[in-house]
């Protein structure tokens, strides 16, 4: 279930998580008041070379559902998969949609340029967030393009802008405009 997946920035993990694997997180603050339905993903995957791989118990009637909250894609049946998390301003993960929301705002607060006002004013506006996780140990050159393609994809179709954990906020056109990286800060 969603809620067991605990959505921290990677330099918060609870320690028994953080000393067995390290994750990487990456996130889209996305303004559209809905997720598109999970075919729509797929499509736009396999439209740019990627398979996904749904897990085997997945029902065909759940990938046109709007309102899904948690999914697992793989890329390659011998890597781990990205846990995709889906977290509203409304319903039962509200609470983890604004402890995400406020703890970008306040980070976003300690910097004053153009740049980190335009993030803040995605994050301030957010209606969800796309999370995307994966185990940094098992993650190979393929799974960092899918990834990306996940993150592309919410970020076109939702007005959304990207946010990868020890990295930053990403401009549309790809480019670093908040480095939050730790010689950034």
């Amino acid at each position: 279930m969603a809620k067991e997946l605990p959505i921290l920035p990677s330099t918060a993990q609870p320690a028994d998580e953080a000393q067995t694997e390290p994750y990487q997180y990456s996130r889209v603050f996305c303004q559209k008041e809905n997720s598109p339905p999970l075919r729509l993903l797929m499509e736009f995957l396999t439209s740019h070379g990627q398979t996904p791989i749904t897990p085997p118990n997945m029902e065909d009637a759940m990938l046109d559902e709007w309102a899904w909250v948690q999914v697992t894609l793989g890329y390659d049946r011998h890597k781990k998969p990205i846990q995709v998390v889906c977290a509203r301003d409304r319903g039962t993960y509200r609470d983890v949609f604004e402890a995400e929301k406020k703890l970008f705002l306040d980070i976003l607060s300690a910097h004053d340029d153009i740049e980190a006002g335009l993030a803040r004013e995605y994050v301030e506006r957010a209606k969800f967030i796309l999370t995307t996780r994966f185990s940094q140990q098992d993650m190979s050159d393929e799974g960092y393009d899918f990834n990306g393609w996940i993150l592309e994809f919410y970020q076109d179709q939702c007005n959304g802008i990207v946010q990868i954990d020890q990295q930053g906020f990403y401009s549309p056109q790809g480019d670093l405009i908040v480095d939050l990286s730790l010689k950034g800060e």
